[in-house]
């Protein structure tokens, strides 16, 4: 079957009128570039974006692989393997992964595709076979590579990478900006493309009325109507952070702070905590509206309103961010009107009385400290081995970990910790005997 290389029959096959402005820029950078990193939101066609250049690029009569496209996930694999094959460009394309029939996979690659995609594990046992030859592959792409790591898939990446002597084309995508590209993929001078900022808010304004002695109890009432979410307490004065503070440890309401005058090693903890659900909720000032590492969260609520409408809207950005949903509650006393920027923003009115008083659960993550970091040579893999192999821990039982230079945060399950400290506590980790605490 001759090839179709043309741009707009393509589109016509997928029924698409035209690019988006991040399919264009992708689509010129791949071409000229030999390595891009891809960053943007989920559902945006970043599948589309790199495979009309890899299309381009794809020799006409070549027997065997000559771009290979490692995902994630099996529903992945098949996704582009589908939009590959309804694009009709007559380059064979094949899709294998874990769960999938051997003898099936043999059978496809017995004709080896133009195109292969699959998940880590899936290629690198077929590279080991030498079930297909990747001495042609010209063009690697990482799709979703930050998924790939999180999931286990890194040693079988970097073997894969490493068996690839002719490549001459690398792209990584991703639709999470705060990633760590692994040094394996030994990009030299990658260009960058950001489009995370490319989103449509599907943010839901919402206001809660309360009377002048209701406010503690009422921002109670909606954290526990939202029940374990992560979150972020918006308040304008380190003073009144430090009275809703009080008000929630005396209800034991589990939470953190962040704000101007704790010290820095108190604010760097605040967010360890937060981000591995340690805490869920987070009372800060507007030094959390912008510019710090935490996770998507799930709702905002302003416990007090700013004074600009600039400073309302970087406080909801912590929400509904990449196309997800999120909340932002505000906290309106009855007598008292909205500040006149407020007209500017639709918000539907909640009654008090419409949001439910669950019980706030307890907190199911708990976060421990080990004296050794980077600075000792120690690693993420080496802590997730002392947790679980000395320490018997589960690996659904072992959550966050974040190694600093001369210290190490981890995240466990409340439950275990009272058995894992006497296995893990004084032992040594590579050249150093560490320490391991529950941090306060």
């Amino acid at each position: 079957m001759t090839s179709i290389k043309n741009q707009q029959a393509i589109l016509d096959k997928l029924g698409i009128e035209s690019l988006n402005a991040m399919q264009e820029e992708s689509l010129l950078k791949i071409k000229s570039s030999s390595e891009v990193v891809l960053l943007s939101p989920t559902g945006t066609g970043k599948t589309l974006a790199f495979l009309l250049p890899i299309i381009e690029m794809l020799k006409e009569g070549h027997v065997g692989v000559q771009a290979l496209i490692m995902v994630p996930s099996r529903e992945l694999a098949t996704q582009i393997e589908q939009v590959m094959r309804e694009m009709g460009t007559g380059f064979k394309t094949n899709a294998v992964y874990g769960g999938r029939p051997m003898s099936q996979d043999k059978i496809d690659l017995k004709h080896p595709p133009s195109v292969l995609i699959g998940t880590p594990g899936r290629i690198a046992d077929h590279l080991r076979r030498e079930t297909f030859s990747a001495a042609g592959i010209h063009t690697l792409v990482l799709d979703e590579f930050d998924k790939s790591l999180e999931v286990g898939f890194e040693t079988e990446m970097k073997e894969i990478v490493n068996a690839l002597p002719k490549l001459k084309k690398k792209i990584l995508t991703s639709a999470t900006k705060k990633i760590e590209i692994p040094a394996f993929v030994r990009l030299k001078n990658p260009v960058h493309l950001n489009f995370l900022k490319e989103k449509t808010s599907r943010l839901k304004l919402k206001t809660v009325e309360y009377t002048e002695k209701e406010g503690l109890t009422t921002l109670l009432t909606i954290l526990r109507h939202l029940n374990g979410k992560p979150g972020v307490v918006f308040c304008n004065f380190c003073e009144t952070v430090e009275d809703v503070s009080d008000f929630l440890t005396k209800h034991r309401f589990p939470h953190g702070c962040f704000y101007g005058g704790m010290e820095q090693q108190e604010r760097e903890r605040a967010l360890v905590k937060f981000r591995n659900g340690t805490h869920r909720v987070l009372l800060a000032t507007d030094l959390a509206a912008r510019g710090i590492d935490v996770p998507e969260i799930q709702f905002v609520v302003h416990y007090e309103l700013p004074s600009k409408s600039d400073e309302f809207i970087h406080r909801n950005g912590r929400t509904a961010r990449m196309m997800s949903d999120g909340s932002a509650y505000i906290m309106k006393w009855s007598y008292k009107p909205l500040p006149e920027f407020m007209t500017e923003f639709r918000s539907k009115l909640i009654p008090v009385s419409e949001l439910s008083k669950t019980k706030s659960e307890a907190a199911i993550w708990k976060t421990l400290y080990v004296t050794g970091g980077r600075r000792d040579k120690i690693s993420k893999g080496d802590i997730a081995g002392l947790f679980i192999k000395q320490g018997k821990l589960n690996p659904d039982q072992l959550g966050l970990i974040e190694v600093k230079q001369d210290f190490t945060f981890v995240a466990v399950q409340e439950d275990c910790i009272n058995t894992l400290l006497p296995l893990i506590n004084n032992v040594k980790l590579k050249t150093k005997k560490v320490r391991v605490s529950e941090l306060d």
